[in-house]
């Protein structure tokens, strides 16, 4: 682990390669699981705010949890989340002519519908955050769903930290991301 800010960062995610293989995955990380994408404090605001925008683009049961649950829900954990359809996919969740799994909420920013991508940390993953009083931990959320992507990754020698760059900017801002960038020739020299 190593300190940028008020960060504390895991090596992992420098020196691990991954790159999201759609084709292998399916998007399993958004149907799989026990629990809802987290969401910030800022970001539940955002999700009531442009649900009617993204609602048609969403599945008949999707919306029907989102409408009896709401646009987020508290989890087990304490914290804010995306609802769940039966316990399992993202009630977000919209799946392309292939079968894949893909977000709702982004096909809207895609579409030019919403101006907000997605939750940031959908778009951090395979990273997750966690806030702790003073610091914040940015670490590497390893999960067997993911090998393919691993495996493309290391194919590719594409770091974490590179494959989430936009995302670790839309968090942390470009001066962090550029200092990590710094840590990492560093780490990666010795």
């Amino acid at each position: 682990m190593f300190q940028l800010g008020k960060s504390i960062v895991s090596e992992e995610i420098i020196e691990n390669d991954f790159v999201c293989n759609l084709n292998a995955c399916k998007g399993a990380c958004c149907i799989d699981g026990d629990a809802g994408a987290p969401l910030e404090e800022e970001e539940t605001e955002i999700m009531v705010d442009i649900y009617s925008k993204v609602k048609p683009y969403l599945r008949p049961e999707g919306v029907a949890v989102i409408e009896d649950q709401g646009a987020f829900v508290k989890g087990e954990d304490g914290e804010w989340e995306t609802p769940l359809i039966e316990g399992s996919e993202c009630a977000y969740v919209i799946f392309d002519e292939k079968n894949i799994a893909k977000c709702g909420i982004e096909e809207a920013y895609n579409n030019g519908d919403i101006d907000w991508k997605k939750p940031v940390s959908c778009h951090l993953y395979p990273i997750r955050i966690r806030e702790y009083t003073e610091l914040t931990a940015v670490n590497y959320h390893k999960w067997h769903i993911c090998d393919p992507a691993c495996a493309l990754g290391e194919e590719l020698k594409l770091p974490i930290y590179k494959f989430v760059k936009e995302a670790l900017i839309r968090k942390f801002g470009e001066s962090w991301y550029k200092e990590l960038e710094e840590v990492a020739e560093e780490h990666l020299k010795s």
